[in-house]
C-alpha cells in the first residue's frame, strides 16, 4: 500500500515517520521529500506491503498531532509515487 503523509514538522526525520507507522505493520520504506537545499516540505511517502496494516495506520495517524502538527494521512495510487 502506497500512502501520503501531510503537514509535517519541518524537523521530522524519516526514522521517527518509521517508529509511528511501524506501530501498525511493516514499513517497507519512506521517502521524505526535500527542496534543493535539502530541507523537508513537510510531507512524505511511505510503502506499506500488507494492505490492512497500511489502512490501520492511515485511520490511526490522520489527523494525529506528531511534533505539535496534525498528520494529513490518505492512500495514494502507486504511480502518484516518487521515483
Amino acid at each position: 500500500m502506497h500512502i501520503n503523509v501531510g503537514n509535517m514538522f519541518f524537523g521530522t526525520s524519516e526514522e521517527d515517520i518509521t517508529e509511528a507507522f511501524s506501530k501498525f505493520g511493516t514499513v517497507a520504506s519512506v521517502r521524505l521529500m526535500t527542496n534543493s537545499e535539502g530541507q523537508s516540505r513537510g510531507f512524505g511517502f511511505i510503502e506499506m506491503p500488507d494492505d490492512h496494516q497500511g489502512r490501520t495506520a492511515i485511520r490511526c495517524l490522520n489527523g494525529y498531532e506528531f511534533a505539535g502538527r496534525k498528520l494529513r494521512v490518505n492512500e495514494i495510487d502507486a504511480s502518484e509515487m516518487p521515483s
